[in-house]
């Protein structure tokens, strides 16, 4: 410490030790690269052209908003974080960042992220976001996630919105396909927030958390994540049928959800877990689910740049 800031110690006038690599850990920034890679899909297969500063500057500011809520969610969670294998290093639990600091850090980036938006590309967008940021925050961190075991059904939302925020970005509305990949989305996160529950059991147990696994118990849960598997897998092919993605990506995202199934299934009729062994086939649909939805949205990427690079050869 230097001399001025032990001098400034000595006056009363706190000094934050957090470095740029705390603040940007605040962001939750794997969370938010999914969120922003969702929305850039969004916005990418909505019909007509974006001029392309101003699609940087959306999706620059939904991944701003994405880090924001991630700092918001921290703060509040500092107390259960604590409590908690996986999230007992995060910045605030672990008192590199001070509560005060993720709180005001939060909400500057909040602010400045739904005004960007707002000004610079379209106030619906910006409301979308803004709704996005507050259902996480108010409605799942402060509420359902402390209250129900329903937290992440009903919390999902919050996560499934960028791609629609993207759509609304590049049209300047809310189109029926950008709702069916708010629908993946939606179904997507239940059975893979409760796979991660499962082997994090213990974890959320300390904390007091109503996760799925800890008040229905193991099989409920399992059986659970199947029926999801089996609603998520055919949702997953909807872009096809409804016309803005090529039979190509059907023959993919009906192998990848076939892919989920197969994994819910394994999980569903695995009895290691009665014994004490490693969760071994919920850690295997926790990974694989990540994939799972990266993929499907990568694949629907790729389909639209490959069917506009062909559509004037067809014209």
């Amino acid at each position: 410490m230097s001399a001025r800031e032990s001098g400034l110690k000595d006056a009363g006038i706190a000094i934050s030790e957090a470095t740029v690599s705390d603040f940007f850990a605040l962001l939750k920034p794997r969370v938010m690269a999914l969120a922003v890679f969702t929305a850039f899909v969004g916005l990418m297969v909505a019909p007509g052209a974006m001029n392309p500063v101003i699609a940087v500057i959306a999706i620059g500011a939904i991944a701003v908003g994405a880090g924001a809520a991630g700092a918001l969610n921290m703060w509040y969670d500092a107390d259960i974080d604590a409590l908690m294998s996986r999230t007992s290093k995060r910045p605030v639990p672990s008192g590199r960042v001070t509560p005060g600091e993720a709180l005001g850090f939060g909400l500057v980036l909040s602010v400045l992220a739904i005004m960007t938006l707002g000004v610079l590309v379209g106030w619906l967008a910006a409301s979308l976001l803004a709704f996005t940021i507050f259902f996480y925050v108010v409605i799942y961190t402060m509420w359902l996630k402390r209250s129900t075991p329903q937290n992440i059904v009903i919390g999902g939302a919050a996560g499934a919105l960028p791609p629609v925020i993207g759509w609304a970005a590049a049209t300047g509305a809310v189109g029926v396909e950008s709702l069916v990949l708010f629908l993946i989305i939606f179904l997507w996160t239940p059975p893979h927030f409760w796979a991660l529950a499962l082997f994090k059991i213990g974890d959320y147990a300390a904390a007091g958390i109503p996760m799925m696994p800890n008040v229905a118990g193991q099989v409920s849960t399992r059986r659970q994540i199947f029926v999801y598997s089996l609603i998520l897998a055919p949702i997953g092919v909807l872009p096809w049928p409804f016309g803005f993605a090529s039979g190509l990506y059907g023959i993919v995202s009906a192998a990848l959800g076939a892919g989920f199934i197969w994994h819910a299934w394994k999980l569903l009729v695995d009895k290691s877990w009665v014994e004490g062994r490693e969760m071994k086939r919920a850690k295997a649909l926790f990974a694989y689910s990540i994939l799972y939805l990266f993929a499907i949205f990568a694949v629907l990427l790729a389909d639209t740049v490959a069917m506009r690079a062909v559509m004037p050869a067809g014209n």
